[in-house]
């Protein structure tokens, strides 16, 4: 397993961590498997969308951001109850095939580190399967 450090800036953004996760499959040599993301955090998630344009980005944390907003009378007493009902639809996983050494994501597809508590340090956690 490869213990990836993603630093956020914002307290909502997403980070294309696409070219990392592909690194870190490389380094275990796999040719044939899946490649599985985990985020073992509450306020974090990961998802795959389009990285060909930064507005969808940006649209979908605006989108976010206007039904879930950040002062909506939650319970929870540390203010941040809007992050973790962001990052429960979001999730905490991903899968991807990975075939000649590659990640299998389509043209415009990238996978995103999803934000919602930030800026932090955070970890995205990387195991390659290999397929037999």
């Amino acid at each position: 397993m490869t213990v990836l450090t993603v630093k956020t800036s914002h307290r909502e953004e997403l980070v294309d961590v696409t070219r990392q996760v592909q690194t870190a499959a490389d380094k275990t040599g796999v040719e044939s498997g899946i490649v599985i993301c985990f985020v073992p955090h509450t306020t974090a998630g990961i998802t795959i969308n389009e990285d060909a344009d930064p507005d969808v980005q940006r649209d979908i944390i605006d989108k976010l951001s206007r039904e879930i907003p950040r002062d909506d009378g939650f319970h929870h007493t540390e203010g941040n109850s809007d992050a973790h009902i962001k990052a429960s639809l979001m999730g905490s996983s991903v899968q991807v095939l990975l075939e000649t050494g590659q990640l299998v994501l389509g043209r415009w597809q990238g996978i995103f580190f999803c934000e919602f508590d930030g800026p932090r340090s955070r970890q995205l956690l990387v195991k390659v399967a290999r397929f037999a």
